[in-house]
């Protein structure tokens, strides 16, 4: 025969209510946090997944933010170059204005203060900052001012670095925010972008150098295979010229025939892929000088400026000053192809950015649901369940009470 002591009858009891106990303040818990987990004992496998899924929660927000920062740095830089472009432009035109016969020196001086005003702009816009008061345009140096203008000849130095900053906006990838000085307003290459002319300082005809291009891209390759070139055209009488290298030995065309002709005023003279043109009479010994471009061969855009600003205010002779000139705008047409080309990747930058906020954007909420899931409790059958253990615990208590208070003296006076 089992014998089941008091003792025994009594401590079941209490386990049992100390259970319902345990259970009702779990579900108590549950339904003041709105949480199906509390602590990781309540489950041990969907706590791991609650802290995996904020890991990755967390990295979305901070990717969100460099986003959303980068975004902001973008489009401030997209905007100063479009000021920077619309300068330039005005520029162009008070160089295009002043290669007219008739400007008198004091206009030209005018022109060239004007032109001053605009190099000062263009330093400014350059100098820009973004909302944290980062420098824009100073690699990775972004908390020095990039562009210093020396007060005395005007001259403008580079004193960022050549790299770029970049921000991650997800895992492995990143995107520059930024762009440095030195390759949009320094390093811009000369000239027409392959080859710059120029023509003979001591020039005595009224020979202008116009525009100039590669009309023969192989042609011009298999000229400079072997090297940059750096020839010079030399005029005789009545418009005849040779070409000559650096060395002073002929230059042959592809027949290996020395390349000679008469320049005819208004025409152009082309040899090895190039096309120079020309107005004006050449006296003889007049030269103009063909290199190609080179990395030794650029100037900054301050330079061109600076350039400009120093013919208009010399007194030089229209032929001179506008061979000056004509050179110049066409090293200012490759500093605006250089702003465009910028502005490009910058807008290409953005666009790559709102795609990217869109996906994380789909990807958080992908992520909140499924932590939701795992989380968040159903607040329903909690409360259905908080109240039943809370009935149960009430009706386990008052047996207990009613037993607890019986004695074989009460079965006896039964």
């Amino acid at each position: 025969m089992l014998r089941i002591s008091t003792a025994w009858m009594y401590q079941q009891s209490v386990n049992t209510m100390l259970n319902q106990q345990d259970a009702l303040d779990e579900s108590e818990n549950q339904v003041s946090t709105g949480n199906a987990i509390n602590v990781a004992s309540d489950n041990p496998t969907g706590a791991a997944q609650i802290v995996g899924l904020n890991h990755i929660l967390a990295q979305n927000t901070q990717y969100a933010s460099n986003m959303t920062a980068a975004n902001t740095r973008l489009s401030t830089e997209s905007s100063t170059l479009s000021s920077v472009s619309n300068l330039l432009n005005s520029i162009n035109d008070v160089g295009l204005s002043a290669m007219n016969g008739a400007m008198s020196s004091s206009d030209l001086n005018n022109m060239a203060t004007e032109l001053e005003q605009y190099r000062d702009q263009l330093v400014q816009l350059a100098n820009t900052t973004d909302a944290n008061g980062q420098a824009l345009f100073s690699g990775t140096s972004t908390t020095t001012t990039p562009f210093v203008t020396n007060s005395t000849t005007g001259a403008i130095t580079y004193t960022g670095n050549d790299q770029q900053s970049y921000s991650s906006i997800g895992t492995g990838l990143q995107i520059a925010n930024g762009d440095p000085g030195s390759s949009v307003f320094m390093n811009i290459p000369a000239g027409n972008g392959s080859f710059v002319t120029a023509a003979g300082a001591s020039n005595t005809g009224t020979l202008v150098v116009g525009a100039t291009s590669v009309t023969d891209t192989s042609a011009f390759q298999a000229a400079t295979a072997s090297g940059p070139i750096n020839d010079t055209i030399t005029f005789g009488a009545n418009g005849t010229y040779a070409v000559t290298d650096a060395a002073g030995n002929p230059v042959d065309d592809s027949s290996g025939n020395p390349i000679t002709g008469t320049y005819t005023a208004g025409g152009a003279i082309s040899f090895d892929g190039m096309s120079i043109t020309m107005s004006g009479t050449p006296a003889s010994g007049d030269t103009v000088n063909v290199q190609s471009d080179t990395a030794s061969n650029t100037q900054s855009v301050f330079t061109t400026i600076n350039n400009m600003i120093t013919a208009l205010q010399s007194g030089e002779s229209s032929t001179a000053l506008n061979n000056t000139l004509n050179g110049q705008l066409q090293s200012l047409n490759q500093a605006m192809s250089s702003v465009s080309n910028t502005e490009v990747a910058v807008g290409s930058r953005i666009s790559t950015l709102q795609q990217q906020q869109s996906n994380y954007s789909d990807l958080s909420v992908t992520y909140q649901s499924a932590l939701s899931d795992v989380q968040n409790v159903d607040m329903a059958t909690a409360i259905s369940n908080l109240s039943l253990q809370s009935t149960a615990l009430q009706a386990s208590q008052q047996v207990f009470a009613k037993i607890q208070g019986t004695s074989l003296f009460d079965y006896l006076q039964g």
